[in-house]
């Protein structure tokens, strides 16, 4: 599983994970140990214009934004 994190703050996260054969996204963001830890998914889909029409509603983000986690 491969997992793409925003340059801002890393709250914002993208997991790639195949399941069934087909590659899902999913949308998380993390929040910080201070108010719990934790994440909230916001959603999953199944294509990369659906990932950007996500990422568009759900968050101020875009997929230039985001980078490789290491």
């Amino acid at each position: 599983m491969s997992e793409w994190v925003c340059d801002c703050c890393g709250r914002w996260r993208v997991s790639i994970e195949l399941i069934r054969g087909r590659y899902r996204y999913r949308l998380t963001r993390r929040y910080p140990q201070r108010f719990g830890g934790g994440r909230n998914v916001l959603g999953e889909v199944g294509s990369v214009p659906e990932l950007e029409e996500l990422l568009r509603r759900r968050t101020p983000l875009s997929l230039a934004d985001l980078r490789e986690a290491a």
